[in-house]
């Protein structure tokens, strides 16, 4: 028989936003002028993102996409656009065109879900050439998952009718994906180099290594989930090295995006001072007071870690989701090393035998192998109702928009975790549905997620038994 829940709500003290950090420690008497200049040039670089940020809640509001593109995109990527759905504009896609558009260098700060990846890939389609044989754009995607969505939009909107297909050359879009046949690659960068590059960064640097990929004639260079890229010590000095050496930011338009950069002032002050983007780069913060889409729910259940399968499996048979992500946490090196099995495994062989319900059920996790990873996706996408057993490798790029809940069966290692897994839900634009963000939690574990709350900016709900 199903458990039956009910709801209480523990008002949380809300702390003020973190304090910018200060980029000068010299002593109050000591190089003045030095210290001055430094200031100005912070304030400057502040000024900026401020300024935007205010645009945000009073300008740039367009009746369509269309309206908002027109005189800028290729009228056959807008007619693409709007045959898949694509007819408003989302609050990121009116902030930013316009800027992209004037060919600004840009940071996108947006919800996740908010169509950031729509935005950046009109402002390519408005300054590429199909018709020279050249890679005149690159996107650089953290993860496989993520690089073979976008790579499936930008194709369907690069598409032609036929007749235009006689009549001149279509943008070519070339997938430089980990895991990928770089082989095929190369002999198709010689042969004719394709117009779009969306890369993951080791497949990418491989090739810039090698010289068989140039940059010469690069226009707009995006880096999707910049802060994860930034954050990675495998990755970040190829990053840099991309940034700086393999193109130079006075010849190409440079987009970063993402749902979360934390110190994101700094970061815009960064990008300046080491010349990952022209001085005059614009910070476009949509949403800055609420992170996360409002259509979200956020609960928590307290229990022992031997309660927390049973309470997993009542909260399945109370809210009888529609299709859901079960978020479970990385396995331990001392873990491995004793030859136990993954916690996802463990979690998906319990639900095997205990879940009696209709949903399917998948698991997803980075040791499984990249092709029968890209095929369940695929095959969720298409069914539409499943119950998804996950590593944070979900949290970034897997785009399941029937998905109704979230359920952290542990509790994410620190808030921007939080945040890019309770953004796998709620990803249906301009929709009102609710959807459910729920974690099963020790009670030593409410202080972490009450700092996740204070953080983030939301407020979370707690579930009790019914006796």
């Amino acid at each position: 028989m199903a458990s039956s829940f009910t709801t209480h709500t523990n008002p949380l003290s809300w702390t003020s936003p973190m304090k910018l950090l200060s980029y000068s420690s010299a002593p109050p008497n000591r190089n003045s002028s030095l210290l001055s200049y430094r200031r100005n040039r912070m304030s400057n670089c502040l000024s900026l993102s401020t300024s935007v940020n205010s645009t945000v809640e009073t300008n740039n509001t367009c009746s369509t996409l269309l309206a908002l593109c027109e005189g800028h995109v290729p009228d056959h990527v807008l007619r693409r656009a709007e045959e898949i759905g694509y007819i408003m504009p989302t609050p990121v896609q009116n902030e930013a065109l316009p800027v992209l558009f004037s060919g600004r260098d840009c940071v996108l700060h947006a919800q996740t879900g908010s169509g950031k990846t729509l935005a950046y890939l009109l402002l390519i389609f408005s300054v590429v050439n199909p018709q020279r044989s050249s890679v005149q754009a690159v996107i650089v995607v953290p993860t496989r998952e993520l690089g073979m969505q976008v790579t499936k939009v930008a194709r369907t909107l690069a598409a032609k009718s036929m007749q235009l297909e006689n009549e001149q050359k279509s943008c070519t879009v070339m997938a430089l994906l980990d895991g990928g046949t770089l082989r095929r690659h190369k002999s198709w960068l010689k042969v004719e180099p394709p117009v779009i590059v969306i890369a993951t960064l080791r497949s990418l640097c491989q090739m810039l290594d090698k010289h068989i990929l140039k940059l010469d004639a690069l226009r707009v260079l995006v880096i999707d989930e910049v802060d994860f890229m930034f954050n990675s010590s495998k990755e970040v000095s190829s990053l840099k090295k991309l940034l700086t050496i393999h193109s130079s930011i006075n010849s190409r338009q440079t987009v970063f995006a993402s749902a979360s950069i934390p110190q994101h002032r700094r970061f815009v002050y960064d990008c300046i001072q080491q010349k990952w983007t022209k001085a005059n780069v614009v910070h476009v913060h949509v949403n800055p007071i609420e992170p996360m889409p409002s259509c979200l729910l956020h609960r928590y259940v307290i229990c022992g870690n031997r309660e927390k399968y049973s309470t997993l499996l009542q909260l399945l048979q109370s809210d009888a989701p529609q299709s859901a992500i079960i978020f479970v946490g990385e396995q331990s090196e001392k873990s491995k090393k004793a030859g136990n099995a993954p916690p996802t495994t463990l979690l998906i062989e319990f639900l095997k035998t205990s879940y009696g319900g209709c949903l399917e059920l998948v698991l997803l996790e980075e040791d499984i192998n990249f092709n029968q990873r890209a095929t369940s996706i695929t095959d969720l996408k298409q069914s539409g109702d499943y119950l998804l057993v996950a590593t944070d490798i979900a949290g970034r790029g897997v785009d399941l928009p029937e998905t109704t809940h979230i359920y952290n069966f542990d509790i994410p290692k620190d808030a921007i975790n939080y945040l890019h897994r309770a953004g796998r839900t709620g990803r249906k634009p301009f929709s009102e549905s609710k959807c459910y963000v729920t974690s099963i939690i020790s009670a030593e574990e409410r202080f972490v997620l009450q700092r996740f709350e204070n953080e983030l900016k939301f407020q979370c709900e707690e579930l009790l038994f019914l006796e």
